[in-house]
Parts: C-alpha cells; structure tokens; sequence
C-alpha cells in the first residue's frame, strides 16, 4: 500500500482548533509554545479561545493553518507516508512533515509569506471567484479571451471546480463569459486578493529572498509540488517551485491524478478539515480517505 499525506491550505482554520491536541500531547503543547516564541504573540490562544473573524486575520490565518496540521502529523504514532502534498499554504506543512524545512524555518516562511500577501493585496484590489460545473479546458479558453484584464485560473481543485484569480472587474468579465459559456454557478469569494495570479508578484519576490536563505533538505519521501503536479526530492528544485508557487495556479486535481497513478491506494489529511478529502473524492470516488485533525 502507498499512502499519500495531504494538508489543507487557507480557509479550513475554525475557532477552537488544535485546544484538544494541545490538552492531550505534550509534544503538541513544545510546538504550539515554540510557535508562540517565534512569531512573538499567542497564537495558540487565538487559536483557541478567538472567533471565526479573529482567525480571519492574515497573520493568524496562515501560520494557524501550518501549525495544526504540522502538530496534527507529528502527533501520528507512527506515520508512514509514500508521497506528500499541500494545497497552497499546505505545500509548506508537507515540506516539514517529509523533512525538507524545520518546523522553525516552515513556520518563518509561512508568517513571512502571509505578511507578503496581504502587502501585494493592498497594493490591487482584487478578488477570486470559484467556477463550478465547466471543463477546466473551456474556463482557460475563456479567460484567454479577457485580454484588457488580469484573471487566471488559480486552483484547479476537482474536474468542475476551477477558482479563478484577478483583478475586480477582470473577475467581472470573466464571471458573465464563464456563466454565457454554460457553467453552473460562478461565485466570487470573500479573500483579500488574487492569490495565485500575476497580482502576487510583489510578495514572490519579497518571499524569494527569504526562501533563497532558507535551508532545504532531501526529504524522506517526494513531495508533489503545486505548480507542476510533478514529485521532487531534490531541494534546489524544490526551491524554486515554492518560489514560483505564489504566482502560479494549485494544480490539486493533476497532483491527486498524479499521486493515484504513481500508486497511492489511500490518502490522509493532516490538519483542519476534510475538504481536501472531498475534493480526492470528486476525482476519484472509490480511493480510500482519512483525516487527522483533533
């Protein structure tokens, strides 16, 4: 059997999250302090005890995301993973996990990165939208059509669900094509900018610096990177893919295609959630599911 790990991205946090963890493993509570440490406020109690609209907050969010699933994965008794990937922000959970950054340096990054992020919102405003029920090939024809405006796709999730990423009246345009060219629903989303797309190209390169200075290693098993859906265990590579990634589409749907043909039979996910468990299922119902959370 081959076991594929998954860690969900933004917008699976909830208030609560990791209390029970913290409560029941004593490895959870040296994380969930050490990440205090490091990102110089209380996370952990934010995490705990704040509302939904406190972990809305750009540098909660994210960092909030990475540790529950980093502590989520080292609390397994005895994980065995064959391959390893992350939606978004998840990519930096499976690179610790498998070994090719430190909780320390994975939780840096991360905080470095949602500080970008919402410095690159600032600077344009901007939205996504998720398309449903097209085929990932006509909302690319479409958007390429949209040549006054900035909008991509950005996350390709499940066949019929394909998240695209620009500017306002660019995610306008495309929504009235997108609906015209026969998809189901086109539903703008509440986050705080293009992410994915040509607009983050202000913290790609705020954040390159800091990856450039980071240390990555072999990790123990290939980690399946966003931007090409490809496996990697080299860690230059592995390097500028997640360099790239901030700029590029999440290519969920080819990375789980991908996983299932080079032989997972069941898949994980480490951290809040299960919506990457459903989008698995939507690519393929009869592959066998699991989530470690609380």
């Amino acid at each position: 059997m081959s076991q594929a790990f998954i860690f969900p991205g933004q917008g699976a946090q909830f208030p609560g999250m990791g209390k029970a963890l913290y409560e029941k493993s004593s490895r959870a509570r040296t994380l969930f302090e050490q990440a205090n440490d490091i990102l110089g406020f209380r996370i952990s109690d934010i995490m705990f005890e704040g509302s939904a609209e406190d972990l809305r907050a750009t540098k909660v969010t994210q960092p909030a995301v990475f540790l529950h699933s980093v502590v989520s994965f080292f609390n397994l008794p005895a994980p065995k993973p064959s391959m390893a990937a992350g939606h978004s922000l998840g990519e930096f959970s499976a690179l610790v996990a498998v070994g090719a950054l430190s909780f320390e340096d994975g939780l840096r990054l991360v905080a470095r990165r949602a500080a970008a992020m919402q410095s690159a919102c600032e600077q344009s405003p901007s939205t996504m939208a998720a398309v449903l029920g097209l085929e990932d090939a006509k909302v690319e024809s479409v958007l390429a059509g949209i040549t006054d405006e900035i909008v991509v796709p950005a996350n390709y999730n499940c066949p019929g669900q394909l998240v695209i990423s620009g500017t306002l009246a660019g995610i306008e345009k495309a929504r009235m094509a997108l609906l015209e060219a026969g998809a189901k629903r086109v539903l703008v989303l509440q986050v705080g900018g293009a992410f994915h797309s040509p607009l983050m190209e202000p913290a790609r390169q705020e954040l390159k610096s800091a990856i450039e200075s980071t240390r990555v290693s072999k990790p123990l098993w290939p980690v399946y990177q966003n931007v090409d859906a490809l496996p990697y265990v080299d860690p230059d590579a592995i390097r500028s893919n997640l360099i790239n990634q901030l700029t590029a589409p999440v290519r969920w749907t080819q990375i789980v295609r991908k996983m299932l043909s080079d032989g997972a039979t069941s898949f994980t996910e480490c951290g809040p959630g299960n919506v990457l468990q459903g989008l698995v299922k939507k690519v393929d119902r009869h592959i066998e599911t699991a989530g470690v959370g609380e």
